[in-house]
């Protein structure tokens, strides 16, 4: 992913007008925002370092610098964080066998019999999941492909409808991809989805190319369910270990809830033997 930190300087610049850093804004300026001149004069270092620095180019670049960029650009915690990580990315990895998740985590997946709950990788793959979530998402009878959730979004066109607020899905998953692939650069496989989606959707390609970078650590997700009809889900997301790059995705409604009582007369049906196996997503609730 050449070019990530030029294009992310660049981008974070053009959003800033000058009197907001107490700089003149008359006369005319070719770029929106910040000129390169103006953000090496607040960040206290030389118009040249800075260039070098945009053009990915410039030498081991300190914690000082990036902390000056970070400020005078505003940055806020996960895009100081990603500036760091574009500034300094890492030798490629050696190749590694596909992830594996640990038979007590697919345990606590299982125990989780009425809550949503599923693990995803770097490349947003779906890896485990509890019988719930495949009651919600259908991942025992997706290809893999269609455990990669990028690709379900943007490569499904049922996606669509499965989502209701199908922008603001799309957006929000381009922002954490992005911010995942500024922290693993060394990912083959991760840089290759990104060339694969940015070429078969002009969507992710003009998302992509906004440059949103964010960790969706928490949120709430709407879905529209061919049988449950429309489900209101609470995450939450937690590291399972820094060692394997997995995090545990869980949906937490409140309980109570339409969508808990929807949820669980899902799963009800789900287990009834002799239930047929729910309509594609492509359909409408």
């Amino acid at each position: 992913m050449d070019g990530d930190l030029g294009d992310f300087l660049r981008s974070r610049r053009a959003r800033i007008r000058p009197e907001e850093v107490g700089l003149p804004s008359h006369g005319r300026r070719r770029v929106p925002g910040l000129r390169r001149e103006e953000v090496a004069q607040l960040a206290g270092v030389s118009v040249d370092y800075y260039i070098r620095l945009e053009q990915g180019r410039g030498p081991a670049v300190s914690d000082a610098v990036l902390d000056a960029v970070a400020r005078v650009l505003r940055l806020d915690d996960t895009e100081h964080a990603y500036l760091h990580a574009v500034a300094r990315p890492r030798r490629p990895a050696e190749r590694r066998g596909a992830p594996r998740v640990r038979a007590g985590v697919q345990l606590l997946l299982d125990s989780m019999e009425r809550t949503p709950a599923f693990v995803l990788d770097v490349r947003m793959d779906v890896l485990a999941w509890n019988a719930a979530a495949d009651a919600v998402f259908g991942y025992s009878r997706a290809e893999s492909d269609g455990r990669n959730i990028p690709r379900h979004v943007f490569l499904d066109p049922g996606s669509r409808d499965f989502y209701p607020e199908w922008s603001a899905v799309a957006v929000q998953c381009v922002a954490h991809l992005r911010n995942l692939a500024g922290h693993h650069q060394d990912d083959r496989r991760l840089t290759a989805l990104v060339g694969e989606l940015s070429l078969k959707s002009e969507d992710f390609r003009r998302l992509w190319a906004d440059h949103p970078v964010r960790e969706c650590a928490y949120g709430v997700k709407r879905v529209r369910h061919p049988v449950a009809g429309l489900l209101t889900l609470p995450y939450e997301t937690l590291t399972i270990s820094e060692d394997t790059n997995q995090t545990l995705l869980v949906y937490t409604p409140e309980p109570g809830s339409e969508t808990a009582e929807r949820l669980a007369l899902l799963g009800s049906w789900a287990s009834t033997p002799g239930v047929p196996e729910r309509t594609e997503r492509t359909e409408r609730a």
